[in-house]
């Protein structure tokens, strides 16, 4: 039974030669991501010396971890969410828009990740204990969260392999040309504007979409999305690249029509095989009220004028005929 004092000390055995630090902490610590905190803040030592998680501990060391009086580097906050699915080894959470999902620069307290401080687990960033993936701030929906770094690993792989698919639903300015497609171009960071993403970047990396057209309306065109990659803003940088932005995202150039606020983009399916049951995992999100009303509002415009912007110039982007629902599940990626 282990001791409750704030001091805790331990001597490595044979069989845990060549572990990771936080690795070996993470069973008598509770997880990975406390073990991990507590390292960072330097409350942990090999040998009366402050060493990195990733230090690899020899047989004999004696460690000492003092857990008393432990401040995050961030005090958590709270923030709403719903839980659409949960057992034992993860769940899936249903993200309200105006949510942010782990800490970052103008976002340090308040976010998903902070709410769900105690539930989730795994990984190797303690700030976003569990999360598998992201969505935007502004992008409404569903997301899994693992709560053991076994089911966490487990999760990535199935995300790696394109087993954990992600569909969208998005309402883009006009009509694409075809009723479905693939768009295939790179994205990286914006040369000019780092806050931005581009298909015009130094440093591309590879990314596709595909899209479906689910309704067809005055100005606008609602779809369903399905990611094949899953780099930082993809959708709403590869509906720009088409001349067809995703309406109310303003960094990209959709327009603000129908009383939106935010983008129109939410991640309205989850399905996946759970890796520890087997069990087929499907979870569906209705569109929020905000969405909702935008596309009552679309479907009742007038067309007026042109129903999208010009195409931009630069690197072509190549789009061909596809089946976004095809039996091979995409991997998940951030839209």
């Amino acid at each position: 039974m282990r001791d409750s004092s704030p001091r805790l000390e331990l001597e490595v055995p044979e069989r845990a030669a060549g572990m990771r630090l936080d690795r070996f902490l993470a069973a008598p610590l509770g997880s990975r991501a406390r073990a991990q905190s507590l390292i960072d803040a330097q409350r942990v030592r090999v040998d009366g010396r402050a060493r990195p998680k990733r230090h690899v501990v020899r047989p004999g060391e004696r460690i000492e971890v003092d857990e008393a009086e432990t401040v995050p580097a961030e005090q958590p906050g709270s923030a709403p969410f719903t839980i659409a699915f949960e057992d034992e080894h993860l769940l899936v959470v249903d993200k309200p828009a105006g949510v942010v999902v782990h800490p970052a620069r103008g976002h340090r307290t308040g976010t998903l990740a902070q709410a769900l401080a105690g539930r989730g687990a795994g990984g190797d960033e303690p700030r976003r204990a569990g999360i598998v993936h992201r969505l935007d701030h502004h992008t409404s929906g569903l997301l899994v969260v693992a709560k053991s770094d076994e089911v966490h690993r487990a999760l990535k792989s199935l995300l790696a392999a394109r087993g954990l698919r992600r569909e969208y639903r998005a309402l883009v300015d006009g009509r694409p040309d075809a009723r479905t497609g693939t768009i295939d171009a790179p994205i990286g960071r914006h040369r000019r504007d780092r806050v931005l993403m581009s298909i015009d970047s130094d440093n591309p990396r590879e990314a596709r979409t595909h899209f479906e057209i689910e309704r067809v309306l005055p100005q606008a065109t609602l779809l369903r999305v399905v990611l094949d990659t899953g780099r930082t803003h993809q959708i709403r940088v590869h509906m720009a690249a088409i001349g067809h932005p995703v309406c109310g995202d303003k960094q990209y150039g959709g327009p603000m029509r129908y009383g939106l606020e935010r983008q129109f983009l939410h991640a309205a399916r989850l399905a996946f095989e759970h890796p520890v049951t087997g069990e087929a995992i499907d979870i569906r999100s209705p569109l929020p009220e905000d969405l909702v009303a935008a596309l009552g509002r679309a479907s009742d415009s007038e067309l007026v004028g042109p129903t999208s912007p010009e195409k931009p110039t630069g690197r072509p982007v190549q789009s061909r005929p596809v089946d976004p629902l095809r039996t091979e599940p995409p991997e998940v990626g951030e839209g």
